[in-house]
This record gives structure tokens, sequence and C-alpha cells, in this order.
């Protein structure tokens, strides 16, 4: 008997190329069937509030509120590795002087929310779909912008200046990537499926790696303007080692972020971190 799978992840050129292998049913996954629902990342951290989904990507940010309910997949992370979410204005300013401004962000449980606030600590969220921030930068509407996707490669065509990018800032003060996203598992599942889930994810991810031509075609279909060296450019900051596995730095990292977050006051309670072995 088929087990349906619904897998959320985001509509950009990094996801797709992690999941090529998935979606084009290249790998074989025995009884479980995968269905793809693309949606931008903070509908999918809603989504995951609500348990909709038995796999998706979600916000580190976010896990923090979903912890009770889904696990971190060992694989599919999304990290910084002295790079991240880029904050921009059109004028040349520093971080301090964004404090107390009117700043476009892509949501308040995304990482990027969650690093901006720990690097700024006061300033006003104006919540905007990510693709539009570049916009509302450039025609005054906000003062500053936090760009991720694709976003974090164009933002110089829209006459935006960098303000700060925010996986170099974390990386100076910890020494560790900044861990953006990961792909999480719903634990009502129960150890074998999710075992299964994990095994074939990484397969996806692993044939990517090794079929890179192919998998970058296919991301091409998502990657929202970029040429195809940018999209390869972008594609490889985003799906890589860390990627295949977090490794011990990447799960501190983890620990690390969400930690400062508590000790910050922007989440809450203390959150247990808890990976699928």
């Amino acid at each position: 008997m088929t087990h349906l799978i619904h897998v959320g992840h985001s509509p950009d050129s990094d996801d797709a190329f992690m999941f090529y292998a998935l979606a084009e049913g290249l790998i074989d996954t025995g009884d479980l069937a995968y269905t793809h629902e693309l949606q931008d990342i903070e509908t999918l951290n809603r989504r995951a509030l609500r348990g909709e989904l038995e796999v998706t990507a979600v916000s580190i940010h976010a896990y923090a509120f979903l912890a009770d309910r889904y696990a971190l997949l060992p694989s599919g992370a999304s990290m910084g590795d002295r790079y991240g979410p880029r904050l921009v204005s059109s004028r040349t300013a520093t971080l301090r002087d964004a404090a107390r401004q009117r700043i476009a962000v892509p949501g308040l449980l995304t990482t990027a929310y969650l690093a901006l606030r720990l690097a700024v600590p006061d300033f006003e969220p104006v919540v905007m779909p990510f693709d539009q921030i570049e916009e509302g930068v450039a025609d005054g509407s906000v003062d500053f912008g936090l760009l991720i996707h694709e976003g974090q490669l164009t933002y110089s065509e829209s006459g935006l200046q960098l303000v700060a990018d925010l996986g170099e800032w974390w990386f100076g003060r910890t020494g560790l990537p900044l861990p953006l996203g990961g792909n999480v598992v719903r634990r009502d599942l129960g150890e074998d499926t999710i075992r299964l889930i994990s095994r074939h994810l990484r397969a996806s991810i692993d044939f990517a790696l090794e079929h890179r031509t192919g998998a970058l075609d296919h991301a091409m279909r998502f990657a929202r303007g970029l040429d195809r060296s940018r999209a390869d450019t972008f594609v490889g900051m985003y799906v890589n080692e860390w990627t295949r596995d977090y490794g011990p730095r990447g799960r501190l990292a983890v620990r690390t972020l969400l930690e400062r977050g508590v000790a910050a006051g922007i989440i809450p309670h203390a959150v247990t971190v808890d990976f699928v072995d």
C-alpha cells in the first residue's frame, strides 16, 4: 500500500535543486510516494505550526515553535557559511543606522528576522513578501530591507547598497555558520517511516550533487531571473556538504542560534533541538 507524503518547500532554485530527484521520480522510494507543495518559507512556517505537512522546509527560528510536533532531519539544511540574509538600503548606512527604522522583513518566523533582531534589537519590522522587499526599499516604502533567496545576489541591480551580511555578522560573533533553514518531519509518522523519509531526502540531495547539470536544469525553472551562472552560484551557496548533513558544528550552530534567541527574549521559551538519527 502506497503512503503519500506531502513535502513543502520554497519555490526557489536551491530547494528545487535539492528535491530534484524526488520530484522527478529518479530514486526508488518504495511504498512512499511524495507530492510537492511549493510556497514561500513564511507560509510553510505557519502551515507547520498547524501540523499540516508530513515533511517541510522551515526556518530554524520557526523550529523553536514546532519542536513538540516535528523533528529536524539530519540533511536538507540551508547554512550560511560567512554569508546569509542581507540588509540593504538605498543609501550608505551601517547596522547602527538601522536602529528604530522601518525594516522590511520576509516574515516574523524567518531566521533572517531572528538574526536581524539579534544584530539590531530595536527596529520596526514591516512584513512583506520576500520578492517585493527590494522594490519597497527602492521606492522608499521602508528605510531598509532584509533580503533572502536570490535577492541576496540581485539587490545592486535595484540601485541598493549592502548594509550588512548577517551570515558574516553571525560568524564574527560565534565562529559558526548561520543555520537558516532545515527540513522537518512530523513525529507521528513513526520511527520506521521517519527513517525512510530521512534516507530518501539524503539520496535526493546526493543525486543532485552527483548529477549537477540535470539538477540545475530543473532548478532553473525556479531561478527568478537569475542567469544560469548566478543560479549555479546561488545553489552552491545553499546546497553543499552542510546540506548533506549538519555535522557536529552545524548542530552546534542550530543550538547556539536558538539559545541566543531565548536569551534575547525573542524566543519565549527554551528549545530542545531534536535531530532524527
